[in-house]
């Protein structure tokens, strides 16, 4: 496995041995850059169940100003930073070993604002909804952030939590991307006062 394009551009890439973690394939990180490489220069990036850590290294490597990592396995955040490391990228980038699933503040006490947003939740295993209203709870999506989700054909992406819709969904094989945007409603809209 290795960086498709960019800086780090060819750069292999670590993986963790054992098939604990299921790696975003080339051709789907290429296809998933191709739709939103517009998005990623200059913006902050979450990769969320992070694996090997490829989609927020191929995000520096094409210009991300920050990345945070989380992986709540301990084998793969270690070689996620071993990764970053390698491409010279520890710099710009927090590796988090933390269970997303867990609560809204696994990211909430970064104090950060991700404009795009990776996640690569296990197949099949009923972590989306959850996992997509942790992040909204967090409070961690700039406004008119992008989320990119990589999941199986076989599993419908759940009612959106607030502020969440789904713009479009592409095939790939056995998996499935699909596209979100999440649109901030104002928090404190003002009211007219009573004449």
């Amino acid at each position: 496995m290795q960086i498709i394009g960019g800086k780090f551009k060819g750069r292999k890439l670590f993986s963790l041995q054992g098939g604990k973690t299921r790696p975003t394939s080339g051709k789907v990180r290429e296809a998933v850059f191709n739709i939103c490489g517009g998005l990623v220069p200059g913006a902050r990036v979450a990769d969320l169940f992070a694996g090997t850590g490829a989609m927020g290294i191929e995000a520096l490597s094409r210009g991300a100003k920050h990345a945070v990592f989380v992986e709540a396995d301990p084998g793969a955040a270690g070689v996620i930073k071993k990764n970053l490391s390698a491409c010279g990228a520890q710099d710009d980038s927090v590796v988090l070993c933390r269970d997303l699933l867990h609560g809204p503040g696994i990211l909430a006490d970064l104090n950060s604002a991700f404009d795009l947003v990776f996640m690569d939740p296990p197949y099949n295993r009923g972590v989306l909804l959850p996992a997509l209203e942790n992040l909204v709870k967090s409070d961690t999506l700039a406004p008119d952030a992008v989320v990119i989700i990589e999941h199986s054909r076989t599993e419908a992406v759940p009612a959106m939590p607030g502020g969440l819709k789904v713009y479009e969904t592409r095939k790939y094989g056995k998996a499935l991307v699909s596209l979100l945007s999440y649109m901030v409603a104002s928090r404190n809209p003002v009211q007219k006062m009573p004449e």
